[in-house]
């Protein structure tokens, strides 16, 4: 079955469709949950929301565009509604920090370490590092998505790029450390 034969299935609320398009997506969209949530348990919660706005707006789906941009749009909306509803976003009155530019010796810092340490990140800081780093989005859009000013969204960014270099640099000297006890 095609992807569009699967899409018009589910258009019908056919449950075996619902439960291969799950299957199909249900991983790839779940990383994204995992991005923008503190905890499993949350991602867990905006995946199986995200499912039923899916489900329930694939009707508007027209075809245009990639269907799993589709999907990604709505499970990232769905996980920062979850966090208005939380007032995580509110506006704070934060001084400009300089931009900061991390360096990753890909060898010393695995990928799992480098997820873990975003996800740590106090929300805001977070939220505004995965849509302007990992999904793309600009200042601008960032700031319409989650209510807040260009300004505070870049306030955002920089301070969420200070806080893993510090991060980074302390595992990284922390290596430095064993190698010279080592020897």
């Amino acid at each position: 079955m095609s992807i569009d034969q699967l899409i018009q299935k589910c258009k019908k609320k056919d449950p075996r469709a619902q439960e291969l398009l799950y299957k199909l997506y249900s991983s790839k969209l779940f990383s994204i949950c995992l991005k923008y949530s503190s905890s499993y348990t949350a991602a867990e919660d905006i995946l199986q929301d995200a499912f039923i706005t899916i489900f329930d707006k694939i009707g508007q789906f027209k075809n245009k565009g990639s269907f799993e941009g589709w999907l990604k749009r709505i499970t990232i909306n769905i996980a920062l509604q979850q966090y208005r509803k939380q007032k995580v976003l509110e506006i704070v009155n934060e001084e400009q920090i300089e931009d900061i530019e991390i360096e990753i010796d890909e060898e010393e810092i695995s990928l799992d370490y480098l997820l873990e340490i975003i996800q740590e990140l106090p929300d805001r800081y977070r939220l505004v590092f995965n849509l302007y780093v990992l999904d793309g989005y600009s200042h601008k859009e960032i700031a319409e998505m989650l209510h807040i000013s260009t300004g505070t969204s870049k306030s955002n960014l920089a301070r969420a790029r200070y806080i893993l270099k510090g991060k980074i640099e302390t595992i990284e000297k922390l290596k430095l450390q064993q190698v010279e006890e080592r020897r």
